[in-house]
């Protein structure tokens, strides 16, 4: 299938940079399929950037980062319209998120008011601004990072942008191979800047129109939509995954689908895109936080308990 000849050429670019990481590159791949946006939770030097830069050039995809800091405002992330002199009328200068993947850098360092200026765009693919509605690219894909060990000076996501984000995945560190590997292509140069593109936008285009071809049976949605109303019932949870959580499941599933070069979904499609799909959906009550309980060890009690239903 067209999809999975579009990943390999886009993996064997990106491990050029990244190396021993192809789950995330894969995941990273399939959000973009369903454009939907990634949040990439890691301690600092896992190579969070590097990767958002590398799939951006092997898509030929423009690309804007943002340093998120507490002086960030609004305006200086969506743009602002400004008094033109020789036009003697108001201009509009467009900020940094009218790109086509936007990495927002350690997001969690601005404002909830600067953060919630994402919440438009990356809902409905659009800006707001003096009452004037501005278009984003249809390509239009948010990577952003933070740091989930420091927490001073940070303000937490609030649930409604969290809900936004398709995926929350990991770096994580690198294999001892993956490591040695790494400093052996950097002896000369950043191996980024010999990254190309590989895939051009009539392709990638191509290739979200096959995601959403892909077939899903009955029993399948059957076993999403179970597994989205257990973690609203569960005894350890104070909110569940919400009817956003449910369609970003279908999505991620058809799009690992047809990544795996397959027509159809299979329930393992859908054990797969459980954890990155849901985990930053749930809200916990306080007692399992106190029993250090974490809504991946609730997701994963969840698949082995629910079974699908056979028609």
């Amino acid at each position: 299938m067209k999809v999975k000849e579009i990943y390999e050429k886009l993996l064997s670019n990106v491990s050029q940079v990244i190396f021993g990481k192809e789950e995330v590159i894969r995941y990273v791949f399939a959000s973009a399929l369903c454009s939907g946006h990634c949040l990439l939770e890691d301690v600092p030097g896992t190579g969070k950037t590097m990767l958002a830069r590398a799939i951006a050039r092997s898509l030929g995809l423009s690309f804007k980062r943002v340093q998120f800091t507490p002086d960030l405002l609004p305006s200086d992330l969506t743009g602002l319209y400004v008094y033109d002199q020789r036009s003697t009328d108001f201009v509009f200068r467009k900020g940094p998120i009218f790109t086509e993947i936007l990495l927002a850098d350690e997001i969690n360092r601005a404002t909830p008011k600067t953060q919630s200026a994402l919440l438009e765009a990356m809902g409905e693919g659009q800006v707001t601004i003096e009452g004037n509605k501005h278009d984003l690219s249809k390509d239009f894909f948010v990577i952003a990072t933070q740091n989930p060990i420091e927490y001073e000076g940070t303000f937490p996501l609030p649930e409604a942008q969290l809900d936004r984000f398709l995926l929350r995945l990991s770096m994580g560190y690198p294999s001892k191979e993956a490591e040695i590997e790494m400093m052996e292509s950097q002896f000369k140069h950043h191996p980024i800047e010999s990254i190309e593109q590989v895939i051009d936008k009539e392709e990638f285009h191509e290739c979200k129109e096959l995601v959403k071809a892909i077939y899903m049976d009955k029993t399948v949605e059957d076993y999403i939509v179970d597994i989205v109303k257990i973690t609203r019932n569960a005894s350890e949870t104070a909110l569940g995954a919400s009817p956003r959580g449910t369609l970003a499941l279908m999505k991620v599933s058809r799009a690992l689908a047809a990544i795996d070069g397959r027509d159809h979904v299979l329930p393992d499609d859908v054990k797969a895109a459980v954890l990155p799909t849901l985990s930053h959906r749930l809200i916990l009550k306080p007692e399992a936080k106190l029993k250090k309980r974490s809504s991946i060890d609730i997701l994963g009690e969840i698949l082995d308990a629910v079974e699908i239903k056979l028609v």
